[in-house]
């Protein structure tokens, strides 16, 4: 009876393997319907593999003339502006999101305020930065800052419901004490929750920025300044080499934040 009861616990534990493979096998057909019905191949140009090629060829012979260019349309100037943008967007993001952070939290806020707050992030969040940049664009004009405040609208969907989350999973003693010490909700916020979460909110903010170097560099091309606008243009003229010298800028840049990102966490942890 031991034996028998033993081998139905490990029959439970270690269910057949053959629902799952049915799963898998219609999964695997709903999925081949799906490209077969959406993705219209056409082959590969002819001339494709041409032009691979004399790309390829290209991207490893980097323009010196334009990595060594300290003018506005040198490497150096386009990869800080795009920098700027990206610093500047996170800051006033940030800026931005912390209040509706706190509005969203369902241990801060009223439930009404909470639905309310929320509904509108997940519609910021709804519309690409693109949008956003050619909103900004027609409203303030080409240029760095019409990228700076495309970042910031664009950073603060994602940064609010991070923030969101790690203020509910705060330790709720600390509020608890506050309260019977008779703190306003200020005080609450500026004496304990701050504190307790300043941490986390920095290597959000560090990861949201990495996000948004990536995103500032492509905003030029709706003329939001940085590294875009020149970079598409190469790309769209054939020439590799300075394609080759902007695209290793970018990967130094990214490098270097990932570097001073990792010796920021470490130290907060």
């Amino acid at each position: 009876m031991t034996n028998k009861l033993t081998v139905q616990q490990q029959y439970r534990k270690y269910p057949s393997f053959l629902p799952r493979f049915i799963i898998t096998i219609i999964a695997m057909i709903v999925f081949y319907f799906l490209w077969a019905y959406t993705v219209d191949y056409r082959g590969i140009n002819p001339r494709g593999l041409a032009i691979a090629k004399s790309a390829l060829v290209g991207l490893m012979k980097p323009s010196w003339a334009m990595m060594t260019d300290l003018s506005s349309t040198g490497l150096l100037y386009l990869l800080t502006e795009t920098l700027a943008i990206a610093l500047l967007g996170t800051i006033l993001g940030l800026l931005l999101a912390l209040p509706l952070a706190f509005l969203c939290a369902r241990n801060v806020a009223p439930r009404w305020v909470n639905y309310t707050v929320l509904t509108l992030i997940s519609i910021m969040r709804a519309f690409p930065a693109f949008i956003y940049g050619i909103m900004f664009i027609r409203v303030t004009g080409p240029g760095p800052f019409a990228g700076a405040l495309t970042m910031a609208i664009s950073s603060v969907g994602m940064l609010a419901k991070l923030v969101t989350e790690i203020i509910e999973d705060m330790n709720p003693g600390i509020i608890e004490a506050l309260d019977a010490a008779g703190c306003s909700p200020f005080e609450k916020i500026r004496y304990g929750i701050i504190p307790q979460l300043s941490s986390n909110i920095i290597s959000i903010v560090i990861y949201r920025l990495d996000i948004n170097v990536k995103s500032a560099s492509i905003l030029g091309v709706v003329g939001a300044g940085g590294i875009g606008a020149p970079l598409i243009y190469a790309i769209a003229k054939g020439s590799w080499a300075e394609t080759s010298a902007m695209l290793l800028g970018l990967v130094v840049l990214i490098l270097i934040l990932e570097y001073f990102s990792t010796k920021i966490r470490t130290k907060l942890a």
